[in-house]
């Protein structure tokens, strides 16, 4: 049974899974902490795929201290030979006495497998601490795992009218320099930023993040009819995705030659297939997209139920009518066809708000 101290050590096994929110993917983000009695041996959290998970470095830290301790994990401890061997073999060799640890692993390769590797070694688990917690933290990693699709988050700035655009399409700035910057933070922790043609033709703009971080996002384009040029900014650096419907093999080799990829995901009508682009993204081991884009493609992926959360920052200012709008979602003619949201959290960053809002998915 969890106690106090329980929820202090898982909280502090959280901050620490944190630290790797821009690093781990396609990996999750995870904190182990390892507590003997009231005091901590041993603690440590997942830095990147490919290197050790959080509970090697906290039994690396306690060494011999391990032996009886408590092991607070965020996910529960993998049981497969991944790119690292087990952690539930490590936890059961250091010989903790007990693991608390806050979800069970959605990955179908562990899913309660570790946990049962650890009770059959005689060791006390528990399971389900600040869960919902942990689950937003990998919220990404969840939705892939769950869904076979990454987690998109849709970033609009707007103005309080709800506009994004003059008629004209003048769009910088309308939000703050605060809210720009807070948006490279939400890039660095995304494995995609995903944009559409029109924005790339309007603004030819780099999305990538200019902040100190581990990696840079891969930048996907959705161009039905390759009209991506070959001098766009984005392609001057970093990994470039460009899905189309098109079968001009003379735009694609341009493409390439400029050091993109160019993938043909077409549905029926003759479009950029994009359930098609997600599931692609979910396989490449993308967790979290961050969708920049117009309201073009903001509209039709809301339309087809793909975006999961709304990050939209509010400026302090009136647009009017004839501006261009947050989403073209076409005319609706009954209430049962808006598109509802859930609030999540409201503040302010600089002179604007900064809204979250979850998606309500039927």
């Amino acid at each position: 049974m969890a106690d106090a101290a329980d929820s202090r050590w898982m909280a502090r096994a959280l901050r620490l899974a944190a630290h790797g929110l821009n690093t781990t993917s396609p990996n999750p983000r995870v904190g182990c902490v390892l507590v003997e009695g009231d005091e901590i041996v041993g603690e440590g959290w997942h830095v990147r795929a490919g290197e050790p998970h959080a509970e090697v470095h906290a039994l690396r830290t306690a060494g011999h201290a391990a032996r009886g301790a408590t092991a607070y994990v965020t996910l529960e401890p993998c049981s497969h030979h991944g790119r690292t061997p087990p952690c539930a073999d490590a936890l059961i060799a250091a010989g903790v006495a007990r693991v608390v640890c806050a979800m069970q692993d959605p990955n179908p390769q562990v899913a309660g497998r570790g946990m049962d590797n650890l009770r059959a070694a005689g060791i006390t688990v528990e399971c389900g601490l600040m869960e919902a917690a942990a689950r937003e933290l990998n919220i990404g990693f969840v939705s892939r795992m769950t869904r076979g699709m990454p987690f998109v988050r849709s970033k609009i700035a707007a103005s309080l009218d709800g506009r994004t655009a003059l008629e004209n399409g003048t769009s910088q700035w309308i939000t703050g320099a605060a809210a720009r910057q807070d948006v490279q933070h939400w890039r660095a922790r995304s494995c995609a930023v995903l944009t559409g043609i029109g924005t790339v033709l309007a603004d030819d703009p780099q999305l990538n993040v200019r902040i100190a971080t581990g990696r840079q996002p891969l930048r996907v384009v959705l161009d039905s009819a390759l009209r991506m040029p070959p001098s766009a900014r984005m392609l001057q650096s970093g990994k470039v995705l460009v899905c189309t419907a098109s079968q001009d093999a003379a735009r694609q080799a341009t493409l390439e030659r400029q050091g993109a990829e160019v993938l043909r995901l077409a549905d029926a009508a003759g479009q950029v297939d994009l359930p098609g682009v997600l599931r692609e993204l979910a396989r490449r081991g993308i967790n979290e997209v961050l969708l920049e884009a117009g309201r073009t493609l903001n509209g039709a992926l809301l339309q087809a139920g793909l975006v999961d959360e709304v990050l939209l920052y509010l400026a302090p200012q009136l647009l009017g009518d004839a501006a261009r709008g947050m989403a073209n979602l076409g005319v609706l003619t009954q209430l049962e066809q808006r598109v509802e949201l859930v609030w999540q959290e409201v503040r302010h960053v600089g002179q604007d708000l900064r809204i979250t809002a979850k998606v309500k998915h039927v």
